[in-house]
C-alpha cells in the first residue's frame, strides 16, 4: 500500500498540469514541476534550482532565525530578509538615544555592523526521500505505538548519520502526507549574523497594521544582515576576528521591473498549511478558534496601543510584541472571512459526502465518521487550551518568575534572562493586561474549564482587580535587584510567590486536564488522516497533491497579477512612490513618512518608483523574507505579505483572490541610495540589467 501510495504520488505530480497557481513544491521533486514551469516562462533547469552536485539556486537561500527566509545577494554574505523578520534584532539596539527603529541603521564600514545574539541563518544542503529508511522493520501487525517507536529510533539513527563529520550540520526528519512519506532535510547553520541595515519603520513598517494584510501596499518590508564565518567560511561563534561568508551562491538582481503576466517563483520556507483537512476542523478555526483569538488579542493590543502612544521609551519596548500579536490577529480576521466567503465548510461537507460515498465497501469506510467523532471529543479541550495561551500565558510577570526559577541554578542564565526581561517590560501594561485577559479567560469558560486555584483565589479576593493589585505588590518578579539577589537557597520563597504559583496552577491544569485528551485525540486524528490521505488519493486521481508546507525550503511559482476582491473593484498589481505621498499623514504614526522621503518626491520624477507588487504565487508564514525571482532566475523582490482577502490560502486556495505581496527590489535599491545613503553596498551586489 505505501509503495502503491508514493509511485501514484510521484505520477500524479508529473503528468498533471498546474491548476491555477496553487502548490509548494518540494525543490528536491522540481523536475516532476520543470515543465510546467517553462511551458509559463521559466527558462532555467531543474538543476538550476535544487541541486547537490553543482552550486544552484537552493544555496542562496537560508531559513532566517525560526521562522522567516532570506537571501544571499553578494560574494561577501549579504543577505536580504524583511524588515518584520529582522524587527525584534533592530529592536534589542534601539534605545532613546539610538532609536534605530524610528530612524532606521546603517552601517557605514564592516565594524559598525552589529551582532545579534542568538540569531542564526540555516543553509539546506540537501534533502532527499528517506520514507524506506524510516519504516525499515515495519510489519502490518504492529500497533500504533510500536510504529511510532521505530519511526523514533530509524529517524534518529538516520539524523546521526547524516551529520556525521559535519561542522555546524542539524538535521531533520520530516514526516509529509501525515506519515505517508518522509523526507530527511540537512541544514547548515551559520551563528555570526550582523545587522548592515534597516530603513526607518515609517518606511519598513509604513501602514502599520492598518495596512497589514492589505492591498495596495506601499511598505518598505525590508532589512539587510551579513553573515559571517570563521577564516575556513565554516560556522563559527560570534568573533571579531570572522569573516564575511563566501557563498556557494548568490543572487543576481534584475532592475528591468515587473508587469502584469510576469513569470514569477517564489522560493522560501512556508510555515504551516492544512489543505487536506476535514470540514470539522475548518467549521472550528473559521467559526471559534479565529473569532475567539482574535477578541482576546483586541483586548491586549488595546492596552499596549495606549501606553506605547504615551511616550517613546514605551513605544519603543513594545514595538516589538504589539507587532507579533497583531500580526496573527488581522491574519485570523481575513482567514475566517474569506472561509466563510468561500463556503468552504460547505464545499468540504459536499466532498466529504462524496467521498463516503465512494468509500463504502473499501477500508476507507467510516473514516470520516470516526474524525467527526474525534473532534468533537477534542475541541472543548482544545479551545480551553488555546484561551490558556492567549490569556494567562501572555501575562510577562508569571511566564518571566518561571524563567527565573528555571534558571536559579545558572546565575548568568538568570541574569540574562532579567536583562532581557526588564529592558522591555512596563508593569503598567502587564497589570491591566492581567485583569483584562483573565477576566475574559472567567467569562468565557465554563467551570469545568477553569483551574480549581483560580477559582478559589478569584472567590477570595473578590475580583481581578485586588487580585492584581496583591499579587503585583507582593511579587519578588517586578524588582530587577531582588531577582538578581535570588539564589537556588531560595528555590522554596521562588515557589511560593503568587506570581509562579498563578503560573503553575494554570500549567498544572493544562497538563493534567487538557494535554492528555488533546494528545491522545490529536493522535488518534493525525493516524486517521494518514488513511484519508491516502483514500483522497485514490478518490481523486486527477487532482495534484502537494504536502502541506512544514517551514522546509519549497518552490511556489505564478505570475504577476490583480485581482477583484468585490464587485466592481479591482486592484492593479504594482503600487508606486505616489501612492505613499498620498497616504502620508504626519498626524498618524502608521503613515508619517521620512521629511527625507517628502523632500525627495518634491524634487519630482519619483511618481513612478515602483514600491510593491503583487502574484499568484500560493504562499504562507515563513515565506517572509523569501526571494521573488523571474523567468531568468533574477531577484525581482522580496515576498512579506498576503492579501487579506487571501489568507485562507492555508487551508484552502481560491486562484482569484489568492495574491502574495511582494517588496519590489528597485523600492529596496532606492532606500538604500537615497535614504540610507549606503550606495557602497551596490559595489558588491550583481545587476543583471
Amino acid at each position: 500500500m505505501k509503495r502503491k501510495f508514493l509511485l501514484l504520488l510521484v505520477l500524479l505530480a508529473a503528468i498533471q498540469p498546474l491548476k491555477a497557481d496553487e502548490g509548494m513544491w518540494l525543490p528536491a521533486l522540481i523536475s516532476q514541476r520543470i515543465a510546467d514551469m517553462q511551458a509559463k516562462g521559466f527558462k532555467l533547469t531543474a538543476e538550476d534550482v535544487y541541486s547537490i552536485n553543482q552550486a544552484s539556486l537552493k544555496d542562496a537561500i537560508v531559513l532566517f532565525g525560526g521562522g522567516c527566509t532570506g537571501e544571499i545577494v553578494s560574494n561577501e554574505g549579504l543577505l536580504l530578509t524583511n524588515h518584520h523578520c529582522g524587527y525584534s534584532y533592530i529592536q534589542r539596539h534601539s534605545s532613546v538615544e539610538h532609536d534605530y527603529l524610528k530612524d532606521g541603521f546603517w552601517a557605514m564600514s564592516r565594524k559598525e555592523e552589529l551582532p545579534n545574539r542568538g540569531l542564526t541563518v540555516s543553509f539546506l544542503e540537501r534533502m532527499e526521500d528517506v520514507t524506506d529508511a524510516v519504516l525499515k522493520g515495519y510489519k502490518p501487525s504492529m500497533t500504533e505505538e510500536e510504529r511510532a517507536d521505530l519511526v523514533r529510533r530509524n529517524s534518529e539513527e538516520i539524523r546521526k548519520k547524516a551529520v556525521e563529520g559535519g561542522k555546524g550540520l542539524r538535521a531533520d526528519v520530516e514526516a509529509l502526507y501525515y506519515g505517508n512519506q518522509y523526507f530527511l532535510f540537512v541544514y547548515k547553520i551559520y551563528r555570526d549574523v550582523r545587522l548592515v541595515g534597516a530603513p526607518p519603520s515609517s518606511i519598513g513598517k509604513f501602514g502599520g497594521e492598518t495596512d497589514n494584510w492589505m492591498w495596495p501596499r506601499h511598505t518598505g518590508d525590508f532589512s539587510i544582515f551579513r553573515i559571517y564565518a570563521g577564516k575556513d567560511n565554516e560556522p563559527a561563534d560570534y568573533s571579531e576576528d570572522n569573516v564575511p561568508y563566501r557563498p556557494k551562491k548568490f543572487f543576481t538582481i534584475s532592475r528591468a521591473g515587473v508587469k502584469e503576466g510576469d513569470f514569477t517563483f517564489v522560493y522560501g520556507c512556508p510555515g504551516s498549511t492544512k489543505e487536506y483537512v476535514t470540514s470539522d476542523e475548518v467549521q472550528y478555526v473559521g467559526e471559534v478558534s479565529d473569532p475567539q483569538k482574535i477578541a482576546l488579542r483586541t483586548l491586549r493590543l488595546d492596552i499596549q496601543k495606549k501606553y506605547m502612544s504615551q511616550s517613546q521609551a514605551v513605544r519603543i519596548q513594545y514595538s516589538s510584541k504589539y507587532a507579533s500579536v497583531a500580526n496573527a490577529w488581522k491574519k485570523w480576521q481575513g482567514e475566517s472571512k474569506g472561509i466563510a466567503k468561500m463556503k468552504t465548510v460547505a464545499a468540504k461537507k459536499d466532498y466529504e459526502k462524496r467521498f463516503r460515498a465512494w468509500a463504502k465497501g473499501t477500508r476507507y469506510d467510516g473514516l470520516l465518521d470516526k474524525l467527526e467523532a474525534l473532534y468533537a471529543r477534542r475541541n472543548p479541550y482544545y479551545l480551553a487550551y488555546e484561551y490558556y495561551t492567549e490569556t494567562a500565558r501572555t501575562i510577562e510577570l508569571l511566564t518571566f518568575a518561571n524563567a527565573v526559577r528555571t534558571n536559579l541554578r545558572n546565575p548568568d542564565a538568570k541574569a540574562d534572562a532579567a536583562a532581557t526581561f526588564f529592558k522591555d517590560y512596563y508593569q503598567p501594561i502587564d497589570e491591566e493586561i492581567f485583569v483584562a485577559v483573565l477576566d475574559a479567560f472567567n467569562k468565557n469558560m465554563t467551570d469545568d474549564f477553569k483551574p480549581a486555584y483560580f477559582k478559589e483565589k478569584l472567590a477570595a479576593y473578590g475580583s481581578l482587580e485586588a487580585w492584581r493589585d496583591d499579587l503585583f505588590a507582593r511579587s519578588v518578579f517586578t524588582d530587577r535587584e531582588k531577582v538578581l539577589a535570588l539564589t537556588e537557597a531560595d528555590a522554596d520563597r521562588v515557589a511560593k510567590d503568587p506570581a509562579t504559583e498563578l503560573y503553575d496552577a494554570f500549567y498544572r491544569w493544562y497538563y493534567d486536564t487538557l494535554r492528555p485528551v488533546i494528545n491522545e485525540t490529536n493522535q488518534q486524528i493525525n493516524l486517521a488522516y494518514r488513511d484519508y490521505m491516502q483514500g483522497q488519493m485514490e478518490f481523486e486521481k486527477d487532482k495534484v497533491f502537494y504536502p502541506d508546507a512544514n517551514l522546509t525550503l519549497r518552490v511556489a511559482y505564478g505570475h504577476v497579477e490583480g485581482y477583484s476582491p468585490s464587485d466592481a473593484t479591482y486592484f492593479y498589481p504594482v503600487s508606486t512612490l505616489k501612492g505613499i505621498i498620498e497616504k502620508d499623514n504626519p498626524d498618524i504614526f502608521d503613515y508619517n513618512i521620512p521629511q527625507t522621503l517628502r523632500d525627495i518626491y518634491a524634487e519630482g520624477g519619483h511618481d513612478d518608483q515602483p514600491v510593491c507588487f503583487l502574484a499568484t504565487n500560493h504562499t504562507s508564514g515563513g515565506n517572509s523574507g523569501s526571494p521573488v525571482i523571474n523567468a531568468d532566475g533574477n531577484l525581482i523582490g522580496i515576498n512579506f505579505d498576503r492579501v487579506w482577502e487571501g489568507t485562507m490560502s492555508d487551508i484552502v486556495f481560491d486562484p482569484d483572490v489568492c495574491r502574495n505581496i511582494s517588496i519590489d527590489i528597485r523600492y529596496l535599491l532606492f532606500n538604500i541610495d537615497k535614504i540610507g545613503h549606503a550606495s557602497y553596498l551596490f559595489d558588491e551586489m550583481r545587476f543583471a540589467d
